[in-house]
C-alpha cells in the first residue's frame, strides 16, 4: 500500500505540472494575441499615406477603415486611430481574445474533469480492490500456522469472488484433511492395538507346540505332524493379520473420493495444455498435442487431471527431456488419451509392477519421488469406470488413461 500511496501522490503532482504548464502556455499565447492586427493597421496606413487609399479584403483582423467625421469614436467594435497625411482614420478590428479565454476555460475544465476521473479511479482501486486484497495477505500465513476454523469473509465489490473462494475452499480442504488425519491416526492405532492383540493368540500357540516338540512330548509320527499343521494354520493366521496391517499402512493416508460426473474432452486437454505448456518449454522439451474430436466423458474433471498430471509428471522425471505428446483415440465407446515420452530406460520386466504402491524401478535412482503417482492414478481411473495401463513402443513410454463415453 504505500509503494501505491507514492505512485498516487506522484500522479497528483503530474496532473499539478500539467495544469500549470498548459495554462502558463495559453497565457502566454494570449500575451501576444494583438500583434497580428496592429501589423495589418500598420501596413494599411502605409498604404493610405501613398496612394490615398487601402484594399482591406485581404485582411484578417481589421473589419473597417473610417475617416474622421461627427460619429468617429461612435462603435461597437475595437477601434484604433492613425493620424495619416494630417487626417485621422479609424481601424475597426476585431480580436481572438474571446476565443483564447474560451480555449483556456475550457483546456482547464477537460484537464479537471480528467484529474477528477483518475483521482477517483486511482482511490476506487486503493479502498476497494487493494485494501480488501491487502487483508487477505494474511490468509496463507495463517493457514500455514493451522488457523483453519474461521471463514473467509466475501468483500462487497466481490473482486476477488473466485480467488476467495478458492481460498476458503482450500482452507475446508486443509481442515478436512487435518480432521480425517487425525482420524486415520486414531483408527490407524485401534486398529494396530486390536491386531497385536489377536496376534498374541496364534503366537503364544506356536511357542507352546515348538515348546512341547523340543522336549519330545508328542513321540507319535501322526501327533507331531498334527501339531506341525497346526503351527502352520497359526502362522497362516499371523501372516493375514500382518497382511492388514501393511494394507492399513499403505492406503489409509490416500483418498480416492470421486465426484462422478460429466465434462468435455476439450476441457480436460485444456487444463493440461495450461498446466504443462510453459513448464516444458522452459526446459527445452517438445510438448505436442494430437488433434481429437471433443466428446462429453464420465468421471471426475479435477480427478482426471490429477491422473494426468501424475503421469505427465512422471514422463518429465524418467523421460530424456527431448519430447511428450498427448495423443488421442477411440475403442469400444472408450476415449484413450495415451501420454508418450522419449528415452525410456525402465526395464520390460519391471513394466507389471508401475502401479503398484510404494514401487521405483531401476531407472528411478537419484530421482526423488514416492512411488505413488501411477499406483494413485490406477485407483483413481477405477473409481470412474475407467482404466489405465502401460506399455513401451520403440524406446517410447507410452501411458494410457482409459475414459468411458455419455
Amino acid at each position: 500500500m504505500k509503494a501505491f500511496n507514492k505512485i498516487f501522490v506522484a500522479v497528483i503532482g503530474i496532473l499539478a505540472i500539467l495544469f500549470a504548464s498548459a495554462n502558463i502556455i495559453l497565457s502566454a499565447d494570449n500575451s501576444d494575441s494583438g500583434r497580428p492586427y496592429r501589423v495589418e493597421i500598420n501596413r494599411l496606413a502605409r498604404q493610405i499615406e501613398a496612394d490615398g487609399h487601402a484594399d482591406i479584403s485581404d485582411c484578417e483582423y481589421v473589419i473597417n477603415i473610417e475617416r474622421y467625421s461627427e460619429n468617429f469614436y461612435s462603435t461597437d467594435s475595437d477601434y484604433a486611430v492613425r493620424e495619416i497625411n494630417g487626417e485621422l482614420y479609424r481601424f475597426d478590428y476585431r480580436t481572438d481574445g474571446g476565443d483564447r479565454t474560451r480555449l483556456i476555460v475550457t483546456v482547464n475544465v477537460i484537464l479537471g474533469i480528467m484529474a477528477i476521473l483518475i483521482i477517483f479511479v486511482m482511490l476506487y482501486i486503493k479502498f476497494n480492490i487493494l485494501a480488501p486484497f491487502e487483508r487477505l495477505t494474511d490468509i496463507p500465513y495463517e493457514l500455514s500456522k493451522g488457523n483453519l476454523t474461521t471463514p473467509i469473509k466475501e468483500t462487497k465489490n466481490r473482486f476477488f469472488g473466485k480467488f476467495i473462494w478458492g481460498v476458503d475452499m482450500l482452507r475446508e480442504n486443509i481442515e478436512q484433511q487435518k480432521k480425517r488425519e487425525l482420524d486415520l491416526q486414531k483408527d490407524k492405532k485401534m486398529l494396530l492395538l486390536s491386531l497385536s492383540h489377536d496376534i498374541k493368540t496364534p503366537l503364544s500357540a506356536i511357542k507352546l507346540y515348538s515348546k512341547a516338540l523340543s522336549k519330545g512330548l508328542y513321540e507319535s509320527r501322526e501327533k507331531q505332524l498334527e501339531i506341525a499343521e497346526s503351527i502352520n494354520a497359526k502362522a497362516d493366521e499371523i501372516e493375514s493379520y500382518v497382511s492388514q496391517i501393511v494394507t492399513a499402512s499403505r492406503e489409509d493416508f490416500l483418498s480416492f473420493d470421486v465426484n462422478m460426473g460429466e465434462f468435455y474432452l476439450s476441457e480436460l486437454v485444456k487444463k493440461i495444455k495450461g498446466y504443462y505448456t510453459e513448464k516444458l518449454s522452459l526446459i527445452g522439451t517438445e510438448f505436442s498435442v494430437y488433434g481429437f474430436s471433443d466428446c462429453l466423458l464420465n468421471g471426475d474433471i479435477d480427478r482426471s487431471v490429477e491422473v494426468l498430471q501424475n503421469v505427465m509428471e512422471n514422463a518429465v522425471k524418467y523421460g530424456d527431456g527431448k519430447s511428450i505428446s498427448l495423443n488421442f483415440s477411440e475403442e469400444d465407446g472408450c476415449i484413450l488419451i495415451t501420454v508418450r515420452n522419449s528415452g525410456c530406460t525402465l526395464a520390460d520386466t519391471d513394466l507389471p509392477h508401475v502401479f503398484e504402491s510404494f514401487w521405483r524401478g531401476a531407472n528411478a535412482e537419484n530421482i526423488t519421488g514416492s512411488g505413488l503417482g501411477l499406483y494413485i492414478g490406477s485407483k483413481l481411473m477405477r473409481k470412474m469406470n475407467g482404466e489405465i495401463f502401460a506399455e513401451i513402443k520403440d524406446g517410447f513410454m507410452c501411458v494410457t488413461a482409459v475414459f468411458t463415453k455419455v
